[in-house]
């Protein structure tokens, strides 16, 4: 039984001429596969006014939720008012979306009495956007004759209560999943769900955090064994590199679940591995599709792609860095110094996205956040204040404006040259690599450059290894 989950981001489904093209998209392949299962995501921008309106009203600001929350009611009568011409059944869906932005007006007079707003809370005001959307959209497929249902998603996916990150149980949701769904698709009915959001065993409403949405595709597509999950967007598929920077790059038409997880930590706007996970262990094929552009390919995501081993896939960039030092010839052969370093930087939360250090021990370099440099200097400081009394370390010290620009694909580790042609290219550009780190992954090689060549770096390595092959 040939299964195909579709997701729809909220750029696919954020606008009267968006919506519209989706639904084409879902007319269109609910007559080529057996069974169709659609997820959508809030209209896009959503989700931040409802977080806005519970911020404003637990600081007391009655005038801000309140019109954020007339701006929300505007908003979706105004793309109702353009989609859907039955009068009636204009005045039912209206009907439906007013009682949802009654539950946020409720919700947001308890925050503002309360002066505060839980987690729990949070979760229940932000999956009003999807729940809203998902009525838009099913009603504008029945309007052009698709016969569809909208379902919210607590009644499928079941989590534990860690309320805005939420974990799926597996087998209590597939359980869930199957009862709910099979007889719907069994009579042929196209289901719209909503994505983001789950419940607890005790129907406590969860969002799954980061990703949501294409999280509750790729747990779909494993509970119903789909044969394949698309995920639908606003670009052509995953590119070579920032378009916006380097003009030339292209889509991919092949990755591997692995190359996608190393451009998303590095910064590249691609899935999230959490939110993919799911589908990776069963290696159910993930497609990147462009609403706006439905003819194109796309880029096609299996653990097995055709893309040639040893290859530069990807270019992508990390940015707002600092580059902590600690340095000391006194810290040769003490063993601990790096352990001691790394976890007065964990005491201050900070993330470490890339560490070099040279086998003469003499410095610990390491790459974080500029947000978090000053607390973590001090925090450093704090725990080395022995050995920097003793001049075993002569200081700890950051260099600012930095960039992580980094090379993805599959096999790099063993294929000879690449990371020579890469820093040639940077040599007769006369862009310093202040420092480098390849992890035993194969997948990566990332330098650190100054903020100010990052975009010349991007170009000439993409030239280099993508363009040139």
């Amino acid at each position: 039984m040939a299964i195909l989950v579709m997701k729809f981001g909220g750029t696919s489904v954020g606008s009267p001429e968006a919506i519209t093209q989706a639904a084409e998209i879902i007319g269109t392949y609910s007559s080529q596969w057996e069974r169709l299962v659609v997820v959508v995501s809030a209209m896009r921008g959503v989700t931040d006014i409802l977080i806005q309106s519970a911020a404003s009203a637990a600081l007391g600001d009655e005038e801000s939720y309140k019109s954020l929350i007339s701006d929300l009611r505007n908003r979706h009568q105004s793309v109702i008012d353009e989609l859907i011409s039955n009068d009636k059944v204009h005045a039912q869906l209206i009907g439906l979306i007013e009682v949802h932005i009654d539950e946020l007006s409720a919700y947001c007079r308890s925050i503002h009495v309360l002066g505060e707003v839980t987690p729990r809370g949070m979760d229940t005001i932000t999956s009003l956007g999807e729940r809203m959307n998902a009525r838009v959209v099913t009603t504008t497929l029945q309007q052009r004759g698709l016969n569809s249902q909208a379902i919210d998603a607590t009644e499928l996916i079941v989590t534990d209560a860690t309320f805005q990150n939420a974990v799926p149980l597996m087998e209590t949701t597939r359980n869930q999943v199957n009862a709910r769904l099979e007889p719907l698709l069994q009579e042929g009915i196209v289901p719209i769900i909503t994505g983001f959001i789950g419940a607890t065993q005790e129907g406590i409403t969860t969002t799954l955090g980061r990703g949501g949405s294409d999280y509750t595709a790729a747990i779909l597509g494993d509970c119903l064994d789909a044969t394949e999950v698309w995920t639908w967007t606003d670009v052509d598929g995953v590119m070579t590199a920032d378009p916006r920077v380097v003009p030339e790059a292209r889509v991919i038409p092949d990755l591997s679940f692995s190359e996608v997880s190393e451009l998303a930590y590095f910064g590249a706007k691609v899935l999230h591995p959490k939110t993919i996970r799911p589908i990776v262990e069963r290696d159910i094929p993930l497609w990147v599709k462009n609403t706006f552009n439905p003819t194109c390919p796309g880029t096609r995501i299996t653990n097995s792609p055709l893309t040639k081993k040893g290859k530069v896939t990807a270019i992508s960039t990390i940015r707002d860095l600092n580059m902590i030092t600690v340095e000391g010839r006194g810290m040769m052969g003490v063993p601990g110094i790096a352990a001691r370093t790394f976890a007065a930087v964990a005491r201050q939360g900070a993330s470490v996205l890339m560490i070099s250090q040279a086998s003469s021990e003499q410095s610990i370099c390491f790459v974080i956040p500029t947000s978090a440099v000053a607390s973590v200097i001090k925090s450093v400081e704090d725990e080395m204040a022995l050995e920097l009394a003793r001049r075993d370390i002569d200081r700890v010290w950051a260099l600012d404006n930095i960039v992580i620009v980094t090379a993805v694909g599959a096999g790099l580790r063993h294929t000879p040259g690449i990371a020579g042609r890469i820093f040639s290219a940077l040599g007769r550009a006369n862009i310093n690599v202040i420092a480098i780190a390849q992890g035993s992954s194969e997948f990566s090689i990332s330098i650190v450059v100054a903020a100010e060549e990052a975009d010349h770096a991007m170009r000439k390595i993409h030239q280099e290894v993508i363009l040139n092959g």
